[in-house]
Order: C-alpha cells, then sequence, then structure tokens
C-alpha cells in the first residue's frame, strides 16, 4: 500500500504557511525535516505536516535541535498523543523520559521493536542524541510494511495466520557477543532490572496499522516462538523472516550529531544499535507515545499471557 500525502490537507483555517520541507533519505524509509524547531506549541498545522512525513517514511530525523531539554522533549511528545511512562520495568530516573547511556556496547544492539513483549505496543518513539560519540554508534531502522509487502504469495499465506510469543526474559541475548560485558559497561540498567517483571504476550505476526491500514511484520528479538510451532521449527522461521526485514535495501542508517531527534513509527519499524564505539561514551533519550493494542488481518487482537502493562499505557482512549 502506498500513501500519498497531499500538505494542503494537513493545513489549517488560519494557519501562517509551512516552512517544512521533508528530505526523502532512502528508497524505502527515511527522511530528514527541515525548518523546524522542536519544542511546545508548535502548532496544528505543523503537527500534522510531521505526522504525515513520519507515516509516510516510516522513520525522521531532525537536525540542529540542540536547544532541546527534557521538558521540551516532553512537550514536543505530547503533540502527538498521551505519553507512556519511561519503560515497564526499568527506572532511569524519570518518569516518561528512558535514558540509554554506553561506553562500551548496547543492549539494543539486535534488531527489534520496541516494547512488543507487552500488549500495547507504542506508536511513536522520539529519540535524542545528547552525548554522541567521535565515531561509531549509528542506528539503523528497517521498514516492517515494504517488508511484508515483497514477501512472495506463498509465505504470506504463512504469516498472514501466524502468531508468536514475544517475551522481555528470552534469551535473545545470548547471540550477541560478549553479552556479560555489554551488560557491564551498559549504564542504564541491567539484565536483571530489565526482567525484575515479567511479560509474555501473543501478537499476530502480521498487524494492521491503525492509521494508514497498511500490514505489517511484528518480528525482533523479543521473539520467543511461534504459536503452534516447536523451538526448532520457529528458530527457523524466524531467521527466514528476520532476515527479509533487515535486507539492507529495506534499512536506512542514521550517522548521530549532537542535538538530532530521530523519531519512528514503532508500529511500522524495526531498528539497530550499532555497538562499534570503542569506549567512547554515548547517551541518548527517549520518550514513547502510547500505542494500541495491534489487530490482526481477521480482527483479532493481541493477547497478554503474562504481566500487566496497565501502569506503563494508559489504552482505554485508543480502545474502541
Amino acid at each position: 500500500m502506498t500513501i500519498s500525502i497531499d500538505r494542503a490537507q494537513v493545513s489549517t483555517q488560519g494557519s501562517t504557511p509551512s516552512t517544512i520541507s521533508v528530505q526523502k533519505i532512502g528508497g524505502r524509509i527515511g527522511a530528514r525535516i527541515d525548518g523546524v524547531t522542536l519544542g511546545a506549541d508548535l502548532g496544528e498545522q505543523t503537527v500534522a505536516e510531521i505526522r504525515a512525513a513520519l507515516l509516510e517514511h516510516k522513520v525522521v530525523f531532525f537536525r540542529g535541535q540542540e536547544h532541546l531539554d527534557d521538558e521540551a522533549h516532553i512537550a514536543f511528545a505530547e503533540q502527538l498523543g498521551s505519553l507512556t511512562t519511561a519503560h515497564p520495568t526499568v527506572n532511569t530516573g524519570s518518569a516518561r523520559i528512558f535514558t540509554l547511556t554506553a561506553n562500551k556496547g548496547m543492549a539494543a544492539n539486535s534488531w527489534h521493536t520496541d516494547v512488543t513483549f507487552v500488549d500495547r505496543i507504542p506508536a511513536i518513539s522520539i529519540l535524542r542524541g545528547v552525548v554522541i560519540p567521535e565515531y561509531g554508534g549509528t542506528t539503523n531502522w528497517a521498514n516492517t510494511v515494504t517488508a511484508y509487502e515483497s514477501l512472495p504469495p506463498s509465505l504470506r499465506a504463512l504469516v498472514d495466520n501466524l502468531w508468536a510469543v514475544h517475551s522481555n526474559d528470552y534469551d535473545y541475548a545470548a547471540s550477541v557477543e560478549d553479552a556479560t560485558s555489554q551488560e557491564e559497561a551498559h549504564k542504564s540498567f541491567s539484565r536483571s532490572q530489565f526482567t525484575s517483571t515479567k511479560f509474555e504476550t501473543e501478537h499476530p505476526v502480521v498487524r494492521v496499522h491503525p492509521e494508514t491500514g497498511e500490514r505489517s511484520l511484528v518480528l525482533g528479538h523479543f521473539v520467543k516462538k511461534f504459536v503452534g510451532l516447536n523451538q526448532k521449527e520457529s528458530a527457523i522461521l524466524f531467521n527466514l523472516l528476520q532476515d527479509r526485514v533487515t535486507k539492507l535495501e529495506n534499512t536506512v542508517r542514521w550517522t548521530w550529531q549532537k542535538g538530532d531527534v530521530a523519531m519512528w513509527d514503532n508500529r511500522a519499524t524495526q531498528h539497530y544499535a550499532v555497538a562499534d564505539f570503542d569506549t567512547q561514551p554515548r547517551e541518548v533519550r527517549r520518550i514513547t507515545v502510547a500505542g494500541d493494542v495491534p489487530v490482526g488481518i481477521d480482527g483479532r487482537r493481541s493477547v497478554p499471557v503474562l504481566g500487566d502493562a496497565g501502569s506503563f499505557s494508559d489504552i482505554s482512549a485508543l480502545v474502541s
């Protein structure tokens, strides 16, 4: 499905002409937005244009936002929807801001969609670069909509009715080289904190996007297994599908500068933070906009199996 954005349609009566420009940076995913200073009270037209660009390009980037502090970061995010708490299990000292600091490796250096182990997957993530290494520390995003659309009919027929179990207590980190030392070098949280409350949720592997109607693959490193398949079968199929998602032509890579902001549609992407910055310090801060419970092609919603995410995200206003 292709989204056509008519920027005239997002203008509001009495608003001034927009100075925003959107420059596509990848064939399947990614755009840079210029001409906007992020913060509070951007106005309906500006917020609508940013949201339209996000839905079209899946991840958008803003340069030169060094003026943002935590309060302005939150104020910008609130214009896009209600916010989640910082994280379902990890406390990094803020009710809304999830701070990720590292000086060797990162807990996010594997492909994932944020927080898929709960039933109410966040809609939008907004990440701000605070301390950026002189080299390395880039982030990659993949388009899970075009990954689905490019599947051959035989694979589509399989995944359209497939469900997966996602968990925060699954040893996905075991495949990461030197996982113990990476945890020690990651200053934000430990694995024991991450799994302090255990969550498990069954999601459709193909969800219908609540705003665009597009179909996307719900996978990433929180997948424990596929419903009805054993571990060996699940691993084979998972790798087959993940390879489709992370094919280089389906991705975009961002080289960070201090003050950059990356915003992605968490319902239509996966991402991977590259741990290639040696022992340099790196700090980014994330705020997430609440999302609804995924709906499969057949209309069934995701089912929580273990854990209650009610304190993480209030979805009462999002569920019809």
